[in-house]
């Protein structure tokens, strides 16, 4: 049986799983990026292409209803002329 003193001392030690592996994830994330810094920032130009046709169908996401928009306002302006 443990006395009081060496649970604590464990205790103190004790690092949660997930603290650890981002520990180990941000160490990874620096070496990677001192050594491929070049890899990386070369190919951003073409990440940026690569992102056009993505960002141009959530541009285009909210114009589905503007078409019965114009039916409505054509409906309106010709009665008005009457």
């Amino acid at each position: 049986m443990r006395t009081a003193v060496e649970r604590d001392t464990q205790e103190d030690w004790h690092m949660p799983m997930w603290l650890g592996v981002c520990l180990l994830l941000a160490i990874a994330g620096f070496f990677l990026w001192e050594e491929h810094r070049a890899h990386l920032l070369g190919a951003l130009p073409y990440l940026f292409l690569l992102l056009c046709p993505v960002i141009h169908l959530f541009m285009h996401r909210g114009h589905r209803g503007h078409a019965s928009d114009a039916v409505h306002d054509s409906d309106d302006t010709d009665q008005g002329t009457s």
